[in-house]
């Protein structure tokens, strides 16, 4: 100041004039100052030293100029007040903000910062200012008027500075997480902090993780509404964040989805949304299908729910698969369940949260087919054990879209494997109407492949038990092991019976079902024509199953089926006579 009122006053100028634009805090701690150097009296407190401290460094009130300088005193205060202290350095942080360029400048943020993480670090139930309790003793009884009482208190938890830490502006609150994650503190504390702070300036996405997180819940009223340009900021800057937090998986799916979908609702830079939809896709395999149903946010709301944005999350995904070198482990993998991405259990749970998702919006009249069958297709076929859940999305979307041609339906049909279809399944599409009839007819082949299998598996423990009663008839028991051997091959041949019978029945039915596949084959060829040649439906019929390239096979396997089921009967009947002889010859002989 006197350089400058001395500069002013060479020049000549009757009037000095001095304009101080960028002293720090202003009038308020220019005002300190001047009292302070007037011999006032200064109180120092956590809110006015940090100010204080920064215009002393200005001015350079050093003990050059006088001892006890305005320099030397809020250090000590700092030093022995305010780095102490967790809510003083909370306190003092927070009023860095109003004057952050000197106060980076003269080190103070960072050793607030520092202050601040290294009682993080610390175990909580070692100083108690910060929740207001009670006294306590250096051995860890609860004092009453400065009395030892002999109780403890209860164990404070991991997450009692998140409410202190989401004060401060998002700057700072970065830094501050930022330098406790150097320090080793543990990541699910870091994230469970992000996800707090998030909470609190978000109202949106406090509001879908209400019910649903473990975080500590936050009070009624704790929330900060700010405008949404302030919003749409601070969602850019925590989805640039590259914590390891961030990365690990140790934040919920969940909780990107809902910032994805508060950005779309803001309309944020389309490389936040990018960035969003590729850490979803890093860690899909621990999304669940409520996650993925997002509703469209597009201007002409074709769809009802956002199917291009989830297929360009299964795509991040499959890309990240496709290009992890061999027996890398995935950094987003869930550090409990030790799931890798590109694994056989993440690809099979990756399939089956996108053929739920296909069911879920198959509904939507306005999905196009194009985009289903898209959606469908980018599934890996080996990353499904069954189709199951691909064909009861397929079965939804046909009944919703019945304006769908013929061909239509065949190409999306194409993406089912008839051979990975359980019974249930394959019984439902040979009585489903809606499905093509080559669909139908193949479902149909499939089984009667299945059967026969069946049959073949059978012959071999039929031949088995015929050399098993032969056996019991060469070698001579005494009467009471022949009896027993009797009844033993009664009994088998019994449930042998029975097992023939079933298999005659399911025979008999695929008879049927051929039968009248055949007729509605030939009805439709009829009317088709209109009445023409009486050999048209037995034509048709040929060229189905040329096409479908096993001829006209079905029936003669069914003829060969039910051939080898009576001569197996009759082998039965002449074993079972053969034993009648034996039992016979050996009671005469005896």
């Amino acid at each position: 100041m006197e350089r400058r009122i001395a500069e002013a006053s060479k020049e000549g100028d009757d009037k000095c004039l001095i304009q101080i634009s960028d002293f720090p805090g202003r009038d308020k701690t220019f005002e300190l100052v001047a009292k302070f150097c007037y011999g006032v009296k200064l109180e120092l407190t956590a809110s006015n030293v940090v100010c204080l401290r920064c215009a002393a460094k200005h001015l350079e009130m050093t003990e050059e100029y006088g001892e006890g300088n305005l320099i030397s005193q809020t250090g000590k205060f700092f030093n022995q007040v305010v780095f102490k202290s967790w809510k003083y350095s909370i306190k003092a942080l927070q009023c860095c903000d109003e004057v952050l360029k000197y106060a980076d400048e003269f080190n103070i943020t960072k050793k607030c910062i520092e202050s601040l993480a290294m009682r993080a670090l610390a175990d909580p139930n070692s100083f108690v200012e910060h929740g207001g309790g009670p006294m306590q003793s250096p051995g860890g009884s609860v004092l009453w008027n400065g009395i030892s009482t002999g109780a403890r208190r209860e164990d404070t938890s991991s997450d009692w500075w998140y409410e202190d830490a989401s004060m401060l502006s998002f700057a700072l609150f970065k830094r501050l997480i930022t330098l406790m994650d150097s320090r080793g503190i543990r990541e699910e504390i870091v994230a469970g902090s992000l996800t707090y702070y998030t909470r609190k300036y978000l109202p949106v996405l406090k509001r879908r993780h209400s019910g649903s997180s473990s975080i500590t819940p936050l009070s009624s009223g704790s929330s900060v509404l700010l405008s949404e340009e302030e919003q749409k900021h601070l969602l850019e800057e925590i989805q640039e964040l590259d914590l390891p937090c961030m990365q690990k998986g140790l934040l919920p799916t969940k909780f990107f989805v809902d910032m994805l979908i508060i950005a779309k609702i803001l309309k944020a830079s389309p490389s936040c949304i990018e960035n969003l939809e590729k850490r979803i896709g890093m860690q899909l395999d621990q999304a669940t299908l409520e996650d993925l149903v997002m509703p469209s946010f597009s201007h002409t709301m074709e769809t009802l729910y956002d199917v291009d944005s989830v297929q360009r999350i299964l795509d991040y995904f499959l890309s990240r698969v496709h290009t992890m070198p061999v027996g890398a482990s995935s950094s987003c993998s869930s550090v409990e369940d030790g799931n890798l991405n590109g694994s056989p259990q993440s690809m099979a749970a990756v399939a089956k949260l996108i053929d739920g998702y296909l069911a879920e919006v198959a509904p939507d009249v306005n999905l196009k087919l194009a985009k289903f069958q898209a959606l469908a297709a980018s599934v890996p076929e080996y990353a499904r054990l069954l189709d199951d859940g691909l064909y009861r999305a397929i079965d939804i979307y046909l009944k919703h879209h019945p304006w769908l041609a013929e061909t239509e339906r065949e190409d999306l049909c194409r993406l089912l494997d008839c051979q990975k279809l359980s019974t249930e399944a394959c019984t439902h599409a040979a009585q489903n109407e809606r499905l093509p009839l080559r669909i139908i007819v193949q479902v149909l082949f499939i089984e009667q492949l299945q059967l026969k299998a069946s049959v073949a598996e059978c012959l071999p423990v039929l031949g088995s038990l015929d050399g098993r009663s032969r056996k019991l008839g060469s070698n001579g028991f005494s009467g009471e092991s022949t009896k027993g051997g009797w009844e033993t091959a009664v009994r088998e041949n019994q449930d042998l019976k029975v097992g023939m019978d079933k298999m005659r029945m399911r025979v008999c039915e695929l008879e049927k079902e051929c039968s009248k596949m055949r007729q509605e084959i030939e009805k439709l060829d009829k009317t088709t024509k209109g009445g023409g040649a009486s050999g048209s439906g037995s034509k048709t019929w040929e060229n189905v199953s040329k096409k479908l390239g096993f001829g006209m096979k079905l029936k003669s396997h069914q003829i060969d089926s039910a051939q080898k089921v009576s001569s197996l009967k009759s082998n039965n009947e002449n074993v079972k006579i053969e034993k009648l002889k034996d039992v016979k010859e050996r009671q005469g002989k005896y």
